[in-house]
C-alpha cells in the first residue's frame, strides 16, 4: 500500500511539470507570403522566417510551426489556439482589439495589379468610348438640326429657286444635302439659297454649325481621353465600377469595401486572385505591393500581368500574437529593434529586392 501512495505522488508531481512543458512550446503559424514566407521544397525561408528565427534564437524559446490558410490563421490567433502569427501581418485598428502586435518591422503599401488587355478588348473599349451616351445624345442632335434646316431652306427655296431646290420629295432631299454640308462647314457650293428668308436660315445655319461641331467635335475627343484613362488608369478611383479581388479578411480588402468599391471579389490567396485577373475574371487585384510584385516576377503564367504605379493605404507590418502572450510580445519587440539596427537586417531586405519606405 506505501508503495502505491508513493508512485500517485511521483505521477502527480511529475504531470505540472510536463504540462509546463508542453505550455512552453510555442505554437507559430504562418501561410506562404512571398518574399516573406517562402516554402522551398518542404522549407520556409523568406524574410519573417529568417527574423524569427534570430529572434527566437536571441530569446531562447521553443516553438513547432503550424502551417495555415490565411483566414484560419487569424481566426486561431484571435482565439488564442496558437501563440504567434509570423506573417507580415498589418496594424490596424480592429485587429489590435483581438490581438497584440509586436513592433512594425516593416512598411509597404497596396497596389493595383492587372492584365494586359488583347487587340480585341482594347478595340472593344474604344468603340464603347466613341459611342458614348454624351457622343449619341451628340449624333441625335446634330440629325435633328440637319433636318430642320434642310426642311426649312426647302420650304422657303421651293419656289424661287427651282433649280437647287425641287418640288416634291427630291427637293427635301436637296434640303437635306444643303444642310448637311452648311453645318459640317464644307459648303460645296452645289446649292445656295436665293430667298430672303433662306439666307436667313442658311445664316443661323452655318453660326449654330460652327458651335454646335466644335462641341460635338470636344465631347468625342473627351469619350476617347476617358476610355484612354480607363485602359491605363493613374488612381484607384478609376476601379470603383470595375470587378475588384482581394485577399479575404486583409486591410486591403477592408480598405476597398470602406471606399466605396462596388464589386469586390474576396480570395483565400494571392495566387488564386491573381490567377483569375489572368484569366479577366476581375479586371484588377488590390494587395501589397512587395508580395504581389514578388508573385508576378516568379510565376510565368502570368507574364500578361503588370502592377501598375499607384500606391495608397500604407501599411505596417510586425508579427501577431494572442492577447495573453503580453510579456512574450515586449520580449520579441525589442529583439526586433535590435535587429533591425543592424547591418544584416538591411542585406536581407536586399536579397528579396525589398527596400525600406
Amino acid at each position: 500500500m506505501m508503495r502505491f501512495l508513493t508512485v500517485v505522488v511521483l505521477l502527480l508531481s511529475l504531470q505540472p511539470a510536463n504540462s509546463q512543458d508542453v505550455k512552453d512550446t510555442l505554437l507559430v503559424g504562418y501561410t506562404s507570403a512571398p518574399p516573406f514566407l517562402v516554402t522551398e521544397n518542404g522549407r520556409l525561408a523568406g524574410i519573417n522566417s529568417w527574423l524569427w528565427k534570430r529572434v527566437a534564437k536571441d530569446l531562447d524559446l521553443e516553438y513547432r510551426l503550424v502551417p495555415m490558410s490565411f483566414s484560419p490563421m487569424l481566426d486561431s490567433l484571435k482565439a488564442g489556439n496558437i501563440d504567434v502569427s509570423i506573417n507580415p501581418l498589418t496594424i490596424t485598428s480592429e485587429r489590435s482589439k483581438q490581438m497584440e502586435f509586436t513592433h512594425s518591422f516593416y512598411a509597404s503599401n497596396a497596389t493595383i495589379a492587372v492584365a494586359e488587355l488583347s487587340s480585341f478588348q482594347r478595340l472593344l473599349r474604344f468603340l464603347q468610348g466613341f459611342f458614348s451616351l454624351n457622343f449619341l445624345r451628340g449624333l441625335l442632335a446634330l440629325l435633328a438640326i440637319i433636318l430642320i434646316f434642310g426642311f426649312a431652306g426647302w420650304y422657303f427655296e421651293r419656289k424661287q429657286n427651282p433649280g437647287h431646290f425641287r418640288r416634291g420629295w427630291r427637293g427635301i432631299w436637296d434640303g437635306l444635302w444643303w444642310s448637311a454640308v452648311t453645318l459640317t462647314t464644307v459648303g460645296y457650293g452645289d446649292k445656295a439659297p436665293k430667298s430672303g428668308f433662306g439666307k436667313l436660315a442658311a445664316l443661323v445655319l452655318m453660326f449654330t454649325g460652327l458651335l454646335f461641331i466644335s462641341g460635338l467635335t470636344a465631347s468625342i475627343a473627351s469619350s476617347l481621353t476617358v476610355n484612354q484613362l480607363n485602359s491605363n488608369p493613374n488612381s484607384f478611383n478609376e476601379f470603383k465600377e470595375r470587378a475588384v479581388g482581394s485577399i479575404n479578411n486583409t486591410s486591403s480588402i477592408q480598405f476597398l469595401r470602406e471606399h466605396f468599391f462596388k464589386d469586390v471579389h474576396a480570395f483565400e490567396s494571392v495566387t488564386e486572385g491573381l490567377r483569375a485577373l489572368n484569366k479577366n475574371k476581375i479586371e484588377a487585384f488590390v494587395y501589397d505591393e512587395p508580395i504581389l510584385r514578388y508573385r508576378i516576377q516568379k510565376d510565368t503564367s502570368l507574364n500578361k500581368v503588370s502592377v501598375l504605379p499607384i500606391k495608397f493605404d500604407v501599411q505596417f507590418y510586425a508579427f501577431g500574437l494572442a492577447k495573453n502572450q503580453i510579456e512574450l510580445e515586449q520580449a520579441i519587440s525589442q529583439q526586433i529593434l535590435e535587429i533591425m539596427e543592424t547591418a544584416e537586417w538591411q542585406i536581407v531586405l536586399n536579397e528579396f529586392g525589398l527596400t525600406e519606405l
